[in-house]
């Protein structure tokens, strides 16, 4: 199933407590509401050109979300109501197990923590130029992210201690990374055309896709035990068994105007309140598998 989202771009994708599926619109500066079946609202940013990107649901209830350019961590509740904190280049958002909000910036190499009174903390990432992207809780009270140039994963204690794990393939560019259902954290390999899985001794596996130019980029557990991730330059969808077993899925096209015409270029992906797995299309919709 498609769902068409008009004159949008849909980046991140993410599903709330009240089983609403929630969007970002990264050209446009909105964020958007869907509740299956029903037409999606759309929220305009102000101002709107802050590419906003990854959004995540939040311990209380709301949904948060980045804007890279705009430096704007944002909370939305499902009515609209906005509260902004002011950050830096951030990127990747999550949960923590404290209860507070977790993020990566971009380009000033740091972890970022907002805590439930709206505290801004953050943490140096040792690795220069390291461009920490997607990040994760842990299994082990800890938050998990992946270091786009620094070519390596980290882990942040709940105090920010920082341990850095290096890939084994040069220019392997994480992006995405999750909890898997084995209690390893799963994460792609944009450069490399990998899925990697590190535990939580820093023991890595690499499992190379069979188009290795597909250029994953975000991946999740899905309902049915396996991880689910989006092959951005192959307009295709992946699903991955704990035991490495690969198998792809084409994505519609989505129809558009001169040179993206006919692609449908995914990137967030998300567990749907029906199980489904939804994907953020960027060429203009969003998707539904099953």
């Amino acid at each position: 199933m498609l769902t068409m989202i008009e004159a949008g771009a849909p980046y991140g994708i993410a599903t709330a407590p009240d089983g609403a599926l929630w969007f970002t619109l990264v050209h446009q500066g909105c964020v958007g509401r869907l509740v299956p079946g029903e037409e999606p609202v759309i929220h305009r940013l102000d101002p709107a050109d802050g590419l906003p990107t990854v959004i995540a649901p939040g311990p209380d209830g709301a949904m948060w979300f980045t804007e890279y350019k705009g430096g704007r961590v944002g909370r939305i509740t499902a009515d609209g109501r906005l509260t902004v904190h002011e950050t830096t280049t951030p990127y990747g958002i999550t949960a923590g197990p404290d209860g507070a909000m977790w993020f990566t910036q971009l380009e000033a190499t740091k972890i970022g923590r907002i805590g439930a009174d709206g505290a801004l903390t953050e943490f140096e990432v040792p690795v220069e130029g390291g461009m920490p992207s997607f990040i994760a809780a842990g299994p082990d009270d800890a938050l998990w992210f992946t270091l786009n140039q620094g070519n390596a994963i980290g882990r942040s204690s709940l105090t920010g201690e920082i341990t850095v794990f290096p890939l084994p393939t040069e220019g392997a560019a994480p992006v995405g990374i999750t909890l898997g259902p084995d209690g390893a954290l799963w994460f792609v390999e944009i450069g490399a055309g990998q899925i990697g899985r590190i535990d939580t001794t820093g023991k890595i596996t690499e499992h190379p896709l069979p188009d290795r130019a597909a250029r994953p980029h975000a991946i999740v557990t899905g309902a049915d035990g396996a991880l689910w991730f989006t092959e951005w330059a192959a307009d295709r969808v992946g699903r991955i068994t704990v035991n490495g077993l690969i198998e792809e899925h084409p994505l519609p096209s989505v129809p558009g105007k001169g040179e993206d015409q006919g692609k449908s270029e995914p990137h967030g992906l998300t567990v749907g309140p029906d199980g489904a797995i939804w994907v953020a299309l960027e060429a203009g919709a969003l998707a539904r598998l099953g």
